[in-house]
Formats: structure tokens, C-alpha cells, sequence
């Protein structure tokens, strides 16, 4: 009789657990049904609880092109425009917020746009044509 009462409590246990962390699994999606994050490896929390893409995905984003009807360059032009000062991280992420990629709470988080800088100077100074 003790041994299914404690079989029993590790799986209220083990239960529990799970289901925090399935609680955490989002899938976000803006107008246009098309996926903000796709899972959690996709994501970075912030000191405000707000789910962001990485960094990383949100300047990468815009190098693919997919921030062009936001008026930001892809590929090439894009580390040009950056490296000479004429596209800035808050450039990038204002595009971003407007075609719904992220919320807008991350034009004021200075980490995130810290983040953002940095993955920018990086693909100047990198082959990111092999991501």
C-alpha cells in the first residue's frame, strides 16, 4: 500500500512540473497568420516578461528581406547602410514592431537593442551568407 501511494505522488509530482513548463510553450502570430516565434529556443525573455525573438533572428530578419516593405535593405545593403550609420538597431527593430514581428515594448528596452547592435556589427564582420 506505501509503495502506490508514493508511485502515485511522483506522478503528481512529475505532472506538475510538466505542465509548467508546457504552461510557457507560446506560439504567436501576427495579421497575417504567419509565425512571430516558433518555439522557445526562438525566444529570449526579458526583465519586463515580454517574449521577444532572439536578437540574432530579428536583425537576421531583416538581412533575409523580410523587413523590405518597412523600408530596410536586405542582404548586403543592409551591413552597408548600417556600417556607414544610415540604419540603426532601432531602425531595425521599429521595422520589426511595424510588420508585427515583435511588440512594441522592445523599442524601449535597451538590452534588447544592445542585442540587436551587436548582431548587426557581426554580419559585417562575418560570411552570414552560410546561416
Amino acid at each position: 500500500m506505501k509503495l502506490s501511494i508514493l508511485i502515485d505522488s511522483v506522478l503528481i509530482v512529475a505532472s506538475i512540473a510538466l505542465l509548467h513548463g508546457m504552461g510557457g510553450a507560446q506560439i504567436a502570430t501576427n495579421n497575417s497568420s504567419e509565425p512571430i516565434a516558433i518555439n522557445s529556443n526562438n525566444l529570449s525573455t526579458h526583465s519586463t516578461n515580454v517574449s521577444y525573438l532572439k536578437p540574432f533572428d530579428a536583425a537576421f530578419l531583416a538581412y533575409q528581406g523580410n523587413l523590405k516593405a518597412q523600408g530596410i535593405p536586405s542582404g548586403s545593403t543592409l551591413i552597408s547602410q548600417y556600417q556607414t550609420g544610415n540604419l540603426t538597431a532601432l531602425d531595425v527593430v521599429k521595422a520589426a514592431v511595424n510588420a508585427k514581428k515583435l511588440p512594441a515594448e522592445a523599442l524601449n528596452d535597451r538590452g534588447y537593442l544592445n542585442a540587436v547592435e551587436s548582431q548587426l556589427t557581426s554580419f559585417g564582420n562575418t560570411d552570414i551568407s552560410s546561416y
